[in-house]
């Protein structure tokens, strides 16, 4: 039991790496060289590798450790001497520093978390980074080729000597490249990774997904222009990414990794969606102009970890939504990017949850390949909103979750598959916890409206429904009252259905309510008196300050 506790947290502790991502802010370089491999430093290595490793990458270093399976992409099986990030030539092993930055850094987006004490509190000192890749090293008989030193080879690249600045003309000049070198056939017109339509396998065997560079969290070695120049220039090892030092010249991949940075969204901080008002009809068409004057909100979401089958590989990490209003309805518009457009359902692919344990323990999880089919054309891509049907009272909400027996949520959700043949795409349903499906309302009770669309990797749903209404399981708009609000989502082509989805926490829907005219009468009256009282205690100090006539 004291195992199966020990692998959860290390399933636990890689997936808060993979969700909440540390940014690459530790320091790029060791303060000073690796010190020699004597036995006792790697004896050292060893038993920090043992306790603080293995548990993703194996005891043997094969990438096989208990909580392999269940991450995606799977942990570096060492023993190959196959690695991925490095500042030397294509299909070269890393220098010291290449391993020590990886260590340090971590890989956003993956479940490798920052081993730097200075980030993270359960970090490592240099010292024990050192004597942990000291060992690693061992792993791989490649590492003991006496010509193995990169540096002294000259297989280490450097970055330009002269780099243009980051601005509009190299941006320019790098969308050029970007059409010329068509990297877009990858990775999509926009960068959302939805160039090619299909999967793609590593050298391991495993699928993997082109890269969606528009997520800054997402692009695994740095997302700044200098770690984009390096990838584009060294070629990511196991993967289809090439090296395009023979296609490309130095200039070219600098704008080209500035283009790329420019891609890159920027989330927005704000944890209150403001709904802003409008007069007349409200928009139901993804497109209408209607939503640009719309203030947009960034929306975070990991994988349902809560309760079984628990999910740790999600695809939908972010939402975007916008909300309008008029003096009857409200609407939301929802986007996210997906590179496959997942418009069908096949009921008897559905995962079992019997195949997951109920204990809790790490076997709670769902595998990353082989439990659930993870390819086109099995599940629909879908999302929902989610709404307290009480209104909260104080700071006290319903479980994010499905809510509780005594706390039900409201739940509108789209599903592709129905809104691709012409049906009510959007379904309106309440659930009391998340061991009970959801449970659609009756038919005379389905109120919203909307439309979706799929264009080069992205999704965009909108879902209007009257600001009020007389069923005592809806949520209730008012102007003027912040209402908690959460967001599911499933990606089809990920094997997303059921319980296997992303979530969010609760945010705020907020609906403007218009500053009444009595609020301006009062200022003004305040402004008045305020400047009467100032006037007339002026006038009373200027008269005694006056000076006395003396009497005859």
């Amino acid at each position: 039991m004291r195992t199966n506790h020990i692998i959860l947290a290390a399933v636990m502790a890689a997936l808060a790496a993979a969700w909440f991502s540390i940014p690459a802010m530790a320091a790029s370089k060791p303060s000073k060289p690796m010190p020699e491999a004597t036995e006792e430093f790697v004896e050292k290595g060893r038993a920090i590798y043992f306790r603080r490793c293995s548990f993703c990458h194996g005891l043997l270093g094969d990438g096989e450790g208990p909580a392999a399976k269940y991450l995606d992409p799977r942990p570096r099986d060492f023993t190959l001497g196959t690695f991925k990030f490095r500042t030397t030539k294509s299909g070269e092993l890393p220098t010291d520093e290449d391993l020590f930055r990886t260590v340090s850094r971590g890989l956003s987006g993956t479940a490798m978390q920052s081993f730097d004490s200075d980030l993270i509190k359960s970090g490592l000192g240099e010292s024990d980074r050192w004597a942990v890749i000291a060992y690693i090293k061992t792993f791989a008989q490649e590492f003991d080729d006496p010509e193995y030193d990169p540096v002294k080879t000259g297989k280490v690249i450097s970055l330009p000597a002269k780099r243009a600045p980051y601005n509009a003309e190299t941006i320019a000049k790098g969308e050029a490249v970007f059409e010329k070198a068509k990297c877009w056939s990858c990775h999509g017109k926009l960068g959302r990774g939805d160039g090619n339509k299909e999967f793609r396998k590593d050298d391991w065997g495993f699928p993997i997904r082109i890269r969606n560079v528009t997520h800054p969290w997402k692009i695994k070695a740095g997302a700044e222009v200098e770690d984009i120049y390096m990838r584009f220039t060294t070629g990511i090892s196991g993967t289809p990414m090439p090296s395009f030092v023979k296609t490309l010249n130095e200039e070219d991949r600098w704008n080209l990794a500035s283009y790329i940075k420019s891609l890159q969204h920027q989330l927005t901080g704000h944890q209150a969606l403001k709904a802003a008002p409008v007069q007349g009809a409200l928009p139901e068409s993804p497109d209408d102009a209607a939503w640009d004057a719309a203030e947009p909100m960034d929306i975070r979401l990991a994988g349902q970890v809560v309760a079984p089958p628990r999910w740790q590989n999600p695809s939908v990490e972010m939402v975007t939504l916008q909300a309008l209003f008029n003096d009857e309805d409200i609407a939301f518009r929802l986007t996210w990017d997906d590179p496959f457009k997942d418009v069908v359902h096949d009921e008897s692919q559905e995962f079992n949850p019997n195949e997951v344990s109920k204990v809790g323990a790490f076997n709670s999880y769902v595998e990353a390949n082989g439990m659930v089919p993870r390819a086109l054309e099995t599940f629909r891509d879908s999302i929902a909103l989610q709404f307290p049907v009480k209104p909260p009272k104080g700071t006290k909400k319903p479980h994010f979750y499905r809510g509780s027996s005594s706390d039900q949520v409201h739940l509108w959700v789209w599903k592709a598959d129905r809104d691709e043949v012409g049906e009510r795409g959007t379904e309106e349903g309440n659930a009391r916890g998340w061991k009970q499906p959801i449970k659609a309302q009756a038919e005379d009770g389905q109120q919203i409206a909307g439309k979706a669309k799929w264009d080069q990797g992205r999704w965009t749903v909108v879902m209007k429904r009257p600001l009020r209404t007389g069923d005592k399981n809806d949520v209730q708009f008012e102007k003027g009252v912040f209402t908690p609000m959460s967001v599911n989502a499933w990606d089809g082509s990920n094997g997303e259905h059921g319980l296997i989805m992303s979530l969010s926490t609760w945010y705020y829907v907020f609906l403007e309510a218009p500053t009444p005219m009595s609020v301006y009468a009062y200022a003004a009256l305040a402004f008045l008196i305020a400047g009467g009282l100032g006037f007339w205690l002026m006038r009373k100090a200027e008269k005694e300050e006056e000076p006395v006539e003396a009497s005859a």
